[in-house]
């Protein structure tokens, strides 16, 4: 398996533990108020958020979206967020440890790339009210003398059935995701080989399908190549490493395979129209 060597400030889910065993592996906060999370930076864990009241902004991979009653918002392990939350906001966090959510992922039903299109859902009142009852269920579980963890695993797993509920009902694209292995496949291949394999026809042949074959489903179902999705998710390594690691240009060229700086350069203005220093500097 082709990992990737991590250059980003990464937390882990101890860092937020506020003194509980270091094998705790889901926490409950409470969100309120006035807060920021100025320096772009990403977990090792799963983050799920409820909005009760909500104004602010909440940007994740480099996309912003507004806060706003009644929400729910994702953050999945290697994505980069940061947030902008104002003073009137009531919100309650749930993170889940990295080895814990392998274990509820498949409680959300659908492919982790579709909530990583759509980590932001508007909710109606009474699915907010029935999500929240599970929330503070699993935070009274965690605040008990003898916690009882079988029971919080099946609280969050009841809750990633209802999350994928409401995606279910609310998205139109769904079917693009669920309907067809095809491209959660490749997704999840581009993310372990993006940076060591940028042809189509690797990501074809690992799938067991042609090169054309690829393209045309990719076309059909997202309206886009499927280079074009390679080259997205080098993008989108490049501007995590831009605003959310220590490296230097000139370091990241290298960490993403390419020739050299013109060459990289080229690439980064084309998609954004702005030079990865420029993007780097960026407020």
């Amino acid at each position: 398996m082709d990992y990737q060597k991590d250059h980003f400030p990464v937390l882990s889910i101890q860092a937020f533990s506020q003194g509980r065993s270091a094998d705790c592996t889901v926490l409950f906060h409470e969100l309120l108020g006035e807060r920021s999370i100025d320096e772009a930076h990403k977990h090792d864990f799963f983050i799920v958020i409820l909005f009760e009241k909500g104004k602010g902004s909440h940007t994740i991979d480099f996309v912003e979206h507004t806060i706003a009653d009644y929400q729910l918002h994702m953050v999945f392990p290697e994505q980069v967020h940061q947030w902008k939350i104002a003073q009137e906001t009531v919100g309650y966090q749930l993170m889940i440890g990295r080895e814990r959510f392998e274990t509820f992922l498949p409680y959300l039903r659908f492919s982790a790339a579709f909530y990583q299109h759509h980590p932001v859902i508007d909710l109606a009142e009474d699915v907010f009210n029935t999500l929240l009852y599970e929330f503070k269920s699993v935070k009274n579980e965690l605040e008990a003398t003898a916690i009882f963890w079988e029971l919080i695993q099946a609280r969050c797993s009841t809750i990633g059935l209802l999350i994928s509920r409401v995606a279910e009902n609310v998205f139109k694209d769904l079917d693009s995701y669920s309907s067809n292995a095809i491209l959660p496949r490749f997704i999840s291949l581009t993310d372990r080989h993006f940076k060591a394999q940028r042809s189509v026809a690797f990501y074809a042949s690992e799938i067991g399908i042609s090169a054309n074959y690829l393209n045309m489903v990719c076309k059909k179902q997202l309206n886009v190549s499927a280079s074009s999705l390679i080259q997205n998710r080098v993008l989108l390594e490049a501007k995590r490493l831009l605003k959310a690691s220590e490296m230097t240009v000139k370091e990241i060229v290298f960490d993403l395979g390419f020739y050299d700086h013109a060459n990289f350069s080229k690439f980064f203005k084309s998609h954004t129209g702005m030079t990865p220093s420029e993007f780097k500097e960026l407020k």
